[in-house]
């Protein structure tokens, strides 16, 4: 296991191998009328209703744990967060019903994961950090 200073290692990823992807929360950050930004979390949960949260720390780690979503929540004059189902907005949603096939990750010295490839039968979401801010690619 790949451990966080702060966070800890949180769940191998390796039990995801062989869940089916049934259905994606995230969470975004909104801004008076502004777009919303994000997602911050994303929840995927499988056909089990097991849900595997995706997040990045404080520190700048890739968070991996089991938990269901929280309920959004106001902070004032910062914005809100939302939380909700995701139909298309991260790339995960191409591979709804699919079943996991593989993954990999990778990790730095004094932050732990980094990285986390998920991969699928009709391709592979990258999960890592940009300045922080969770980054969800299409590979």
């Amino acid at each position: 296991m790949i451990g966080c200073p702060l966070h800890g290692s949180g769940v191998s990823p390796g039990y995801l191998v062989g869940r089916r992807l049934e259905r994606l929360v995230a969470s975004w950050h909104r801004h008076g009328t502004d777009p919303r930004s994000g997602p911050l979390d994303v929840w995927l949960i499988d056909s089990a209703s097991v849900a595997t949260h995706v997040t990045m720390g404080s520190d700048w780690c890739l968070i991996l744990e089991r938990s269901d979503p929280f309920p959004g929540y106001d902070m004032g004059d910062s914005g809100r967060v939302e939380v909700g189902p995701v139909s298309t907005e991260t790339p995960f949603a191409a591979h709804l019903g699919e079943t996991i096939e593989a993954v990999n990750q990778a990790a730095e010295p004094g932050i732990g994961r980094t990285v986390l490839d998920v991969v699928f039968e009709s391709g592979c979401v990258r999960c890592d950090g940009w300045s922080g801010d969770l980054r969800l690619t299409a590979r």
